[in-house]
């Protein structure tokens, strides 16, 4: 499915994708991602088990097995964000597909962020914020706060913050005012995006829930790790 539709998007140059393709898109690669990115979590904690008992063959067999998780991750990676800025990006016309192909453009990099050392993944970190505050200045000023999208958008950018900038308050704070704001124009939500609105409402709550436990638990201790949500 992703071979398919990434030949669909590269026909943008002359027509940008409809909502039904550009979701498609999005949940092709989605899916291709989510369990690469799953097998990875689960290699790296077994990993860090295996040092803490001094297993260095076991080590040394998983982190291979790490690095070949790792090599599809970027690879996934890479060709989306090429086909993000080569075609979709500078297609998108109305506000609401900017934003999504900038958050997608967003997501893509802290992926990579997630697994990546040193300087690559300063460098992967900074185009993830560059990415989802370009998106967040445009649905600020043309998307609804209740808006799917613009929700979806706060939704990525606070869990960006608090587990690749490692910065809670930032992450609460962002994804306090998001919720707030949809809860206060709710009334004006069209029957239409109700549902995937307030899921991701709930969403931003769970994660508020969650990070601020861990910051009351562990103030000043380093975070730690739990599920978090993303739309």
């Amino acid at each position: 499915m992703v071979e398919f539709m990434e030949k669909v998007a590269k026909t943008v140059d002359v027509e940008e994708l409809t909502v039904e393709e550009r979701n498609l898109l999005s949940v092709a690669y989605k899916n291709v991602i989510g369990a690469r990115r799953a097998s990875w979590r689960i290699i790296s904690s077994i990993e860090q088990k295996e040092e803490s008992r001094g297993n260095e063959d076991h080590v040394s067999t998983i982190k291979e097995y790490r690095g070949k998780i790792e090599a599809e991750l970027s690879k996934i990676c890479d060709g989306i964000l090429r086909l993000l800025d080569a075609h979709l990006v500078p297609s998108a016309k109305t506000a609401e597909s900017k934003v999504f192909y900038l958050k997608m453009k967003g997501d893509y990099h802290r992926y990579l962020a997630e697994f990546k050392t040193g300087a690559e993944r300063k460098e992967a970190a900074e185009s993830t914020l560059l990415a989802y505050k370009s998106a967040q200045d445009i649905a600020l000023a043309d998307l609804a706060p209740t808006h799917p999208i613009r929700l979806g958008l706060a939704l990525n950018f606070s869990v960006f913050y608090y587990e690749i900038l490692n910065s809670p308050d930032r992450a609460c704070n962002l994804a306090k005012q998001a919720f707030d704001e949809a809860i206060s124009e709710l009334d004006t939500l069209g029957e239409e995006s109700y549902k995937d609105s307030t899921l991701i409402m709930q969403l931003l709550r769970d994660n508020l829930t969650l990070w601020t436990s861990d910051i009351n638990e562990d103030a000043g201790d380093e975070i730690k790790e739990a599920p978090k949500q993303e739309s």
